[in-house]
């Protein structure tokens, strides 16, 4: 495990309309939403995910392998005032993530093969992102699409979401095309719950989310948008 990163537990359900209703009006009388909400509570994500020539991500994740790490660019509302080039890690049962600021200018030199633009010695992050592109021919992959609401408690630093409405752009990579269009990448309207935290989970919020009734499932959003992309008969993702 690295020092210098912020390691947290992360568990994932998916979760029925029903479900979600009954969760979230405990959780609001319990604990606050976010600060970057909108209006409604929520707030959209769009990223899109990378994976290099022998589609390394998406077949550890597959395998179950332990530890491993994936690479995606991040945007908030559709708006370009926030653009993150993130890398998520896992390691045993713990998740970490490292993000650098992208530019939009630098943003479009990347879609456009311009791979330069992420070679800054002093940030760490572009410049193994850099190395895997030359070396491993890391590439853009799929979009993945969704509806946040996300709740935040300070007693062990804990971060719930409900993340709806998951879509998938196909074959489109482009983060800004306004005439994306995406597809719903799952069944009966079910929504994937996360919860984050640190070193302990409050034991109200324990009862708040009924997780005794909930099975603890493996919900890799990059996962299930990349069955879309199948070409072979064989790939079950």
């Amino acid at each position: 495990m690295q020092p210098s990163l912020t390691y947290r537990n992360e568990l994932k359900y998916f979760v029925s309309p029903h479900q979600y209703l009954t969760i979230q009006k405990r959780l609001k009388h319990l604990i606050a939403q976010d600060k970057h909400v909108g209006p409604t509570g929520e707030y959209h994500i769009r990223s899109l995910y990378f994976d290099d020539i022998d589609n390394t991500a998406l077949h550890e994740k597959l395998g179950g392998i332990r530890d491993r790490a994936k690479f995606r660019i991040r945007i908030y509302n559709k708006q370009d005032q926030v653009i993150h080039f993130e890398k998520k890690i896992k390691f045993k049962d713990s998740i970490a993530k490292v993000k650098e600021p992208l530019t939009r200018d630098m943003h479009d030199q990347i879609m456009a093969g311009h791979y330069e633009a992420l070679r800054h010695s002093n940030r760490p992050l572009l410049m193994e992102i850099h190395q895997e592109i030359t070396q491993h021919l890391l590439r853009p992959k799929v979009i993945v699409d969704y509806v946040r609401e996300p709740f935040i408690c300070e007693n062990g630093n804990v971060r719930i979401t409900f993340d709806k409405e998951l879509r998938t752009g196909l074959n489109n990579v482009n983060l800004f095309d306004p005439n994306l269009r995406t597809i719903r990448a799952l069944d009966h309207n079910l929504i994937i719950l996360e919860v984050k935290y640190d070193q302990y989970l409050p034991a109200y919020i324990q009862a708040a989310l009924q997780l005794e009734g909930l099975n603890r499932q493996s919900a890799s959003k990059y996962v299930i948008c990349r069955k879309y992309l199948k070409t072979n008969t064989w790939e079950d993702y």
